[in-house]
């Protein structure tokens, strides 16, 4: 019980200005990296921590424990998941505009991870066999900004 008190508490809202934080707090606050360059090259992204910047394509539908972040609407974009599934967002985040500190990582989902992740609405592009490649990133913090 004690965990879920907990738990609850992590994913109410941090308002501030009109930014919800959730996990650490982005500690860079210089130039943040376009998604479009990470989803170009997602290993020159693995190996140190960086902040990458876009529009929150769609989200989890279920618990808000991963987000699609794309430069743009309609844009493609990587899955952004929350390291060790400490927090989650909002489950109406999407359109939000985020920002997120962590690492890439390209990995292929087997059939039944993109099943399941398109069952959430994830986007995905799948080969011939349903499996996907899957440039994702994990972040120890994000900064959402509410819609106007």
């Amino acid at each position: 019980m004690k965990y879920l008190v907990v738990a609850t508490l992590l994913t109410l809202p941090c308002l501030a200005g009109g930014v919800v934080t959730r996990g650490a707090p982005i500690s860079s606050e210089g130039a943040s990296v376009p998604v479009a360059d990470v989803l170009k090259d997602p290993g020159a992204y693995a190996k140190g921590e960086v902040v990458v910047e876009g529009v929150i394509a769609t989200s989890c539908t279920r618990k808000g424990c991963w987000m699609q972040l794309a430069a743009a609407e309609g844009e493609p974009g990587m899955r952004v998941t929350f390291r060790d599934y400490a927090f989650f967002i909002p489950l109406d985040a999407k359109g939000m505009h985020a920002r997120a500190e962590g690492v890439a990582v390209a990995k292929t989902l087997s059939k039944e991870e993109a099943d399941h992740l398109a069952g959430e609405g994830a986007r995905l592009t799948r080969n011939a066999d349903g499996t996907a490649v899957e440039v994702s990133f994990i972040a120890n913090g994000v900064e959402l900004r509410t819609r106007n």
